[in-house]
């Protein structure tokens, strides 16, 4: 009797020990890009199109009444940082925040921002990832909203190399207009006006992407012209000559966003803009199209802020229904807003936003991440530390930025949000390695040798297990699972890391793949361990 409480209290403890672990797992060490005394908010981030080693981050930053563009590089990986709170393009007077930060097909830095003293939209460019900056160059005059940046780095497009910029002009009919540059921002195209807007609304906060081939997909919110100015609609526009002419649907969906002056329990201001992304990755999903936006009060939304996407499988002539992104219980009372997505190299989909499901009074950033397209989701803790968010005197009324940023390379996500932690909003980061995520260690027990299970159910839709060990003479090994076609392509890589000794667990989909037989491998160090056989059905 003795021995089996001894059993029992040794298996409750492994048992307590993996959930915690787990819960350890989802929670990746956060740091500051580049720590300062200065606010740091709506935050920005890319990648160089081919050196995933070189990234360019940028916010909108503060100092008492002077305000400017934040400049943060990294060119080994994100191993170190460098940085400035201050854009030095002269006049360093005229910078009003708002940055689009963008590194075109050459390598060259450009940065997009609201003027200061002299309204309007400008730009410089740096030839030397950001030490040097050039002067001011005005795009648009006059009162013009946040400017999203888009470079075509695509090599087969007709217009590769040209990057764009699209914002909202502050003039009826308050659409989506857009620019661009051929030469690296030295110069700027004349405006071209992308949409009208409907009949007492305007377009807010619109966003650009390419697509695989050269294409130009834009969205927007078509959001009331009178108060509480609503977010009713989801604008959509794609071009297919350089951003010259548009096919337009000014409502390409119905939402019901989460704009307000003042979110409770926090008050600040939130709006619900969307966020577009498209899968290039040549793969089962490639051109598929995807929007993420903050609602409420509106299935799949409940009646406090939740994130929801959308998808378009031919080009943006059809969207699907919404499906709810972040996971915690729904009409639980808790905030999740300032959704940004990143569609990664694997075709994974990742959404960051700020949320309140941990607490009554403050907010953590979460990772929701989908394999099979955008039909399920798994939530991720980021941030390894909560704030509580509030307006920033010098930004407006309530306002804590409106915005986050996400990334990928290298087989990491570098997601980028600010919070207050060290008493002032800083901008900050947390690396997540894809090759970990969503694999869970489902014991502790040490195998005597590496192993890889046949995956059950077997045959399986829409999703199966794949279950795999490492022993405890594995350590610095590197352990790699890779799923294959009959033909020998590599469809989805689901590990290629270190793994401590244990047993883990890994989910595969069917989403994306036709029916059919596939085989998955195990690989250590680059040496086949085992492969098996499975089969899809649709």
């Amino acid at each position: 009797m003795r021995n089996m409480n001894l059993k029992a209290f040794a298996s409750t403890f492994l048992f307590l020990a993996l959930i915690f672990a787990e819960d350890a797992r989802s929670q990746f060490p956060s740091f500051r890009l580049y720590p300062s005394t200065a606010n740091q908010i709506e935050p920005v981030i890319v990648r160089h199109p081919t050196n995933h080693n070189i990234m360019f981050a940028s916010s909108f930053t503060i100092r008492l009444s002077f305000k400017s563009e934040g400049v943060y590089v990294t060119t080994d990986g994100g191993a170190t940082w460098r940085g400035t709170d201050t854009l030095a393009g002269a006049p360093v007077t005229n910078h009003g925040g708002d940055p689009g930060p963008m590194i075109d097909k050459d390598g060259r830095f450009i940065l997009t921002h609201q003027g200061g003293f002299v309204l309007g939209m400008y730009s410089n460019f740096s030839t030397n990832q950001g030490l040097t900056w050039s002067a001011n160059n005005q795009i648009a005059g006059d009162d013009q909203d946040k400017g999203s940046p888009a470079t075509d780095d695509v090599p087969t497009s007709p217009y590769y190399g040209r990057t764009y910029l699209i914002w909202t002009r502050f003039t009826n009919p308050f659409p989506a207009v857009l620019s661009y540059t051929t030469n690296g921002g030295v110069n700027w195209s004349s405006i071209t006006q992308v949409n009208n807007s409907l009949s007492g609304r305007q377009s807010v906060g619109p966003q650009m992407v390419i697509g695989p081939e050269g294409q130009c997909y834009a969205t927007w919110a078509s959001a009331s012209l009178s108060s509480p100015f609503a977010e009713l609609g989801i604008g959509f526009a794609k071009s297919t000559n350089g951003g010259v002419n548009w096919s337009v649907n000014e409502n390409a969906y119905q939402c019901n966003g989460i704009k307000t002056s003042s979110l409770q329990p926090w008050g600040i201001r939130v709006n619900g803009n969307p966020w577009i992304d498209v899968d290039r990755t040549g793969g089962p999903r490639n051109g598929w199209i995807y929007i993420v936006e903050a609602e409420k009060n509106l299935a799949p939304a409940g009646t406090d802020p939740d994130i929801v996407f959308h998808r378009s499988t031919d080009g943006g002539t059809t969207w699907s229904p919404g499906v709810r992104v972040n996971q915690d219980p729904i009409n639980n009372g808790r905030n999740q807003i300032f959704p940004a997505m990143r569609v990664d190299e694997n075709g994974g989909i990742n959404v960051i936003y700020i949320d309140g499901r941990n607490s009554p009074d403050s907010a953590q950033t979460y990772l929701s991440r989908s394999t099979d397209g955008g039909t399920t989701w798994k939530d991720y803790l980021v941030s390894d530390h909560k704030f509580k968010p509030k307006g920033i005197a010098g930004a407006g009324s309530g306002n804590q930025g409106d915005n986050l940023g996400i990334t990928s390379g290298n087989n990491k996500l570098w997601p980028v949000w600010m919070d207050d932690v060290t008493g002032v909003y800083q901008v900050w980061t947390a690396p997540i390695d894809l090759s970990t995520i969503g694999i869970n260690q489902i014991s502790a027990e040490v195998p005597e040798s590496f192993k890889l299970m046949q995956n059950y159910p077997n045959p399986f839709n829409p999703s199966t297990k794949i279950r795999f060990s490492v022993p405890s003479d594995a350590r610095g090994s590197v352990v790699k699972i890779v799923v294959y076609d009959a033909l020998g392509k590599e469809v989805s890589l689901l590990a290629n890391q270190y793994f401590t000794p244990g047993e883990y667990e890994t989910d595969f989909t069917s989403s994306g793949i036709a029916s059919g037989v596939y085989f998955y491998s195990m690989y250590v160090d680059g040496k086949s361990v085992a492969t098996k056989r499975m089969a899809a059905l649709k």
